[in-house]
């Protein structure tokens, strides 16, 4: 590591991001420690996506204890496997089954992160049905035929799923817009795919389609598109699912009991293989799974599905079940993790260290004279003032590291999950049925 230099820019978009408190887009490897036996648990499902398999996983971690970096860290890896990945953390305006556009809003925010290896932040989908459209090209002349008869031969086999004739209509409109150098007909067949089109008659006069992508399709288009970007030539998809507690959240039982159920369809068609050529990944906290009354073992068919090895106690563990849990980080982690955020701070250059090895050690004393061995296992808020550390030596040089370490105050991280949740909203369906009637 100590030889291993790092540019500025990667440099300080590292520093940034920890010092807000939130996951880097890029260089996680700079800073990752441990977990080495999770992180090729999940690069083995992603070999058995690339190979047609399909996987559904649940990431879960005590809130502050590093899922999302974890899972942007499997994103990375996915994106060198030449996987497309989506990801997208859910909201109260953001879940994967609901009947007033949530769902909807869920796809477009997936579509808008959709990434590749060669655009790793996101907006990559017009870029993916322009590959397919490429390819279909180089077909159309190696068999002397026109490229509309390719394309919709290549798209007779999406037929045989649900929303497959509507979504190869559109990759042929892009076609068209490309041939005849229309630009307006490639950008709205992007807008129908990322789901951006809000009503029927919109779409029906912008690509001739009769159908959107709306709150009843989510999973369906998940799966057309998990097929489209093989016949693009890449490997398969991988869905990123964060923030899966927000469904915990929900005041309706029955709000939560239809996203459960469309948690249990994934899971049960990756189980049965039923889907190919996709993963899903769900971030969640240990409320967001066990919890009886609120959360997925309160769906009795996920319970059972997801139940855990009975074996796996007393220091035992097993990382090939649907399931799996993130170990907390060791004092030696969290050790070897300040070396490294010393070295990025560096530029990856050992003669610009600002603080020599005692200090590293007289921090990580401070740190649990003051909130024990939290300040490891749930480590955000450790990382942040750590950082502020360094960043107070860089701009006031000659300025001992003693005096500082002893004035850093912080607190242990608390989960505002386990907070009161608000009294029960109205039933969903009433206010759908009452929106409606208005609507007459």
């Amino acid at each position: 590591m100590n030889d291993t230099r790092i540019r500025p820019r990667d440099r300080d978009a590292i520093i940034q991001s920890l010092r807000a408190g939130v996951v880097p887009r890029s260089g996680q490897q700079h800073v990752q420690v441990g977990r080495a036996r999770e992180v090729e648990s999940l690069l083995r499902d992603l070999d058995s996506v690339a190979d047609g398999g399909s996987t559904a996983r649940f990431v879960i971690g005590e809130y502050g204890s590093g899922k999302t970096f974890f899972l942007n860290l499997i994103r990375a890896a996915a994106l060198k496997k030449r996987l497309v990945t989506m990801h997208a953390d859910l909201a109260p305006d953001r879940r994967l089954h609901a009947t007033g556009g949530q769902a909807r809003s869920l796809y477009a925010e997936l579509a808008r992160n959709t990434s590749t290896s060669a655009k790793p932040d996101g907006g990559a989908l017009a870029g993916i049905v322009e590959r397919f459209v490429s390819q279909a090209l180089t077909t159309a002349r190696e068999q002397g035929v026109a490229p509309e008869i390719v394309i919709r031969q290549r798209m007779a086999e999406l037929s045989e799923l649900v929303g497959g004739y509507d979504f190869g209509t559109v990759v042929e409109a892009y076609w068209r817009g490309h041939d005849t150098g229309h630009e307006q007909l490639k950008i709205d067949a992007v807008r129908w795919l990322r789901g951006e089109f809000t009503t029927k008659t919109e779409a029906r006069a912008a690509l001739g389609v009769r159908t959107i992508v709306d709150d009843a399709s989510f999973y369906d288009q998940l799966k057309l598109l998990s097929r489209f970007v093989r016949m693009a030539g890449y490997s398969g998809l991988l869905v990123c699912l964060d923030e899966m507690v927000n469904l915990y959240k929900l005041t309706s039982s029955q709000a939560r009991s239809a996203n459960y159920e469309q948690i249990l369809r994934i899971v049960n068609d990756s189980l049965q293989g039923i889907s190919t050529h996709v993963g899903f990944l769900f971030g969640g906290t240990p409320e967001f799974l066990m919890d009886t009354r609120r959360g997925l073992y309160s769906y009795e068919a996920l319970q059972s599905r997801l139940a855990e090895n009975a074996f796996a106690t007393n220091g035992l563990v097993d990382h090939s079940g649907p399931v799996l849990r993130l170990t907390n980080l060791t004092q030696e982690d969290f050790y070897i993790l300040l070396t490294k955020l010393r070295h990025v701070h560096a530029s990856g250059d050992p003669q610009q260290y600002l603080v020599p090895d005692e200090a590293l050690h007289a921090f990580m004393h401070h740190c649990s004279q003051n909130i024990g061995d939290a300040y490891f296992r749930t480590p955000r808020t450790t990382i942040r003032e750590f950082l502020n550390l360094l960043s107070v030596l860089e701009n006031n040089p000659g300025q001992p590291w003693e005096p500082l370490i002893g004035g850093v105050r912080f607190e242990a991280e608390r989960n505002p999950d386990l907070e009161p949740i608000e009294a029960a909203e109205p039933d969903e369906s009433r206010v759908d049925d009452e929106l409606a009637t208005f609507r007459l």
